[in-house]
């Protein structure tokens, strides 16, 4: 009697039951959760981002790490084997607005959606241009010249911007022409910028001074905090809650809260090099981060649950526009990007 014949092998379609984070820059880190997504006797999965083929980094049954392409743009993923393909699930890319700058926290924008970053250069060297304005469609034009090693940048109540000098230790107005005038001096190491809803000028001396400048351009110690190892960051929220990151030898770094008397907490601890940051209108902190080992735009909730929103490198910094994205600087470019949130419109 003839044996019955054994049904062929079957080699089930991978499926994608999510991607996280849901966005990130360019070259950044992506997992994807779900099954059949590891390699097999054909070799690894092949991984597309909006068409473009993206660098397996690792590949598991139920887990795959990809590398997102240089030039892949926002769209959908999808993972192939020989045997199928599998769903798609989109992916948010940011979208290099302009680079040749030189960064070294968030940019500031303002109400009309143009951002301001700057070309800092190495300390104590100039730079032939300090401020550069970028139009939202990515149009950057040389905006203010001679700020030696411009750092923080901020805008007032009345849309007037500031920006200090880390070399000088001077803080800067600046007019719609890009022309400065001095605005306070004896700043030390200055750093991070931000104002209050009544105006005053919050600047971090990273070597562990917060200074507090009032609207009659008083200069107060505010609070002092353990020196950073390049710069302090800083945001205020609507209830004049200063809140500041300065990175540290840790691998284990605060946000740290002050408020207006100038007593300090620590409101979140476990980041690694917690740079720029920006506020949503929820009122959870976004920060440019490491979060168990992986790096890009961190969230931290009200409740002080962090998550990781964002893959990418060398971020330094985030602010919100007003047109609804989230403007995101590296140590030499500036990007745009959905992270589906508001941020705080404090004035």
């Amino acid at each position: 009697m003839p044996r019955a014949r054994q049904p062929a092998e079957t080699f089930p379609e991978p499926r994608i039951d999510d991607v996280n984070p849901a966005a990130a820059m360019p070259l950044g880190e992506v997992e994807v959760a779900g099954s059949h997504l590891g390699p097999n006797s054909f070799g690894p999965p092949a991984v597309l981002v909006d068409g473009t083929s993206a660098q397996v980094v690792m590949s598991r049954h139920g887990r795959l790490i990809f590398r997102v392409p240089e030039l892949a743009s926002t769209g959908l993923v999808e993972v192939r084997t020989p045997h199928g393909a599998s769903n798609s699930v989109p992916l948010r890319v940011a979208r290099e607005l302009t680079s040749g700058l030189h960064p070294v926290t968030s940019p500031a924008v303002s109400r009309s959606g143009m951002i301001y970053a700057t070309i800092s250069g190495q300390r104590g060297k100039a730079t032939p241009v300090s401020v550069v304005r970028v139009s939202p469609d990515g149009r950057g034009t040389p905006f203010v010249t001679g700020i030696l090693n411009a750092t923080g940048l901020a805008f007032n109540p009345d849309g007037d911007l500031f920006v200090t000098s880390r070399a000088e230790g001077t803080v800067y107005r600046v007019d719609s022409a890009g022309e400065f005038t001095v605005y306070a001096e004896g700043m030390g190491v200055a750093t991070g910028a931000a104002f209050d809803r009544q105006g005053n000028l919050f600047v971090g001396d990273r070597s562990g001074t917060i200074f507090k400048i009032n609207t009659e351009r008083k200069i107060f110690v505010h609070a002092t905090l353990e020196p950073s190892v390049s710069a302090y960051h800083l945001a205020v929220n609507r209830a004049g809650l200063l809140f500041v990151t300065g990175p540290t030898l840790s691998s284990n770094d605060n946000i740290w809260v002050i408020d207006a008397n100038g007593d300090t907490a620590s409101w979140y601890r476990g980041l690694g090099r917690p740079q720029g940051l920006a506020l949503a209108r929820d009122g959870s902190i976004y920060v440019a981060a490491s979060l168990r080992g992986r790096r890009g735009i961190v969230r931290v909730s009200l409740q002080g649950e962090a998550s990781l929103v964002l893959a990418g490198n060398n971020l330094v910094g985030i602010a919100f526009s007003p047109l609804g994205t989230a403007i995101l600087t590296t140590n030499e470019a500036v990007y745009d990007v959905d992270l589906g949130d508001e941020g705080l419109n404090l004035f």
